[in-house]
């Protein structure tokens, strides 16, 4: 059994990004991730639940490639045994090719994000809420 600490939230967002940036199976991201009540708000949608989250997943691991997440901090605003808000911000970087386009293009984002994580079963952190504040570009990147 994990207990659920800012330790155990911190390092469930890096394991998350690790998770993205190796384009895991659906099933094992969905592990850390609630079904009930789950809102992940991206740029280009609002996914709920594990349902809106696999077609989010789909799609964006059959569009980016190369992709690097560098967690580069996480604040908490608030913790409570049953419940944590932080503030993340990571550094994303990946590859993308929209056909018939002759080559790829470079992308280089800061993603600011708030996300509330809850403790699973086992304590194990899960996210419950995941809202991509801001993106800041990086100089040279292409527009998403």
């Amino acid at each position: 059994m994990t207990t659920f600490t800012q330790d155990t939230v911190r390092t469930a967002v890096a394991s998350w990004y690790d998770l993205l940036d190796r384009h895991v199976p659906l099933e094992e991201a969905l592990t850390r991730l609630v079904d009930e009540g789950l809102e992940m708000r991206f740029p280009e949608a609002t996914a709920r639940g594990h349902a809106g989250f696999a077609d989010w997943y789909k799609a964006v691991t059959n569009r980016f490639f190369d992709e690097v997440h560098t967690v580069t901090s996480v604040e908490f605003l608030d913790f409570a045994p049953d419940r944590a808000t932080v503030k993340v911000v990571v550094n994303w970087q990946a590859t993308i090719w929209n056909p018939p386009a002759a080559k790829s293009r470079w992308l280089g984002f800061d993603a600011y994000q708030t996300w509330e994580v809850v403790p699973g079963e086992l304590g194990t952190p899960l996210v419950k809420t995941y809202i991509v504040d801001a993106l800041q570009p990086m100089p040279g990147s292409a527009a998403l």
